[in-house]
């Protein structure tokens, strides 16, 4: 399995930007689909962009479609999330997930093989 940290969460106010890292070890990230998904106290966790392999196919949640785009850096084994025109309702933890084989992306938490420990992300109105 593929070793996950999470970099990049903090406490902005709404409107504000972050940019969310995922670090992965490993010589076979270039192998993995990667995945964000979040998640708030008491909710389960969701599907928030998901990008292939070789990153040529992306997609993100209906929710967040226009303010976040999600890339990758297969030559540094990160995944990024860039999150624009933060609201309120963004605040949870995030997490990064990976998937071997993906030549595509996913948007199950069941589809994923790792996960890193969460950075939180809180929004302020």
């Amino acid at each position: 399995q593929v070793q996950l940290v999470e970099s990049g969460g903090g406490l902005v106010q709404a409107g504000d930007s972050l940019r969310l890292s995922c670090a992965a070890s490993g010589r076979t990230f270039s192998n993995y689909a990667m995945g964000w998904f979040r998640q708030a106290p008491g909710k389960e966790r969701e599907f928030v962009a998901g990008i292939s392999s070789s990153g040529d196919r992306t997609g993100e949640a209906d929710s967040v479609k226009g303010r976040f785009t999600i890339s990758r850096d297969n030559a540094k084994n990160t995944v990024y999330l860039q999150m624009n025109s933060l609201k309120p309702e963004d605040t949870a933890r995030y997490y990064c997930g990976a998937r071997t084989r993906g030549s595509y992306y996913y948007v199950r938490p069941g589809d994923y093989d790792s996960w890193g420990q969460g950075t939180q992300v809180t929004v302020s109105s």
